[in-house]
């Protein structure tokens, strides 16, 4: 039986565009954190500049009602 092994995507999140949809939407990292389903630990990393992986980015990016390209680092 093989086993492969599944690799993660991992994107970097503009922290900045973040930052401004978050204002947007008057969210503090708790409300983005209910309305997501993204830990608030795991945001506060993102809003630091560590990655995520892409189904963490979409969660945000919904939650924000943007799409998740309005938020990935270019």
């Amino acid at each position: 039986m093989e086993v492969q092994k599944m690799r993660v995507v991992s994107i970097r999140i503009d922290k900045i565009k973040l930052c401004v949809e978050m204002a947007k939407n008057d969210f503090s990292g708790k409300e983005l954190s209910k309305r997501s389903g993204v830990s608030v630990m795991t945001i506060s990393y993102i809003k630091n500049g560590k990655t995520c992986s892409v189904s963490t980015g979409a969660k945000l990016a919904a939650a924000l009602g943007v799409d998740i390209s309005d938020l990935v680092q270019k």
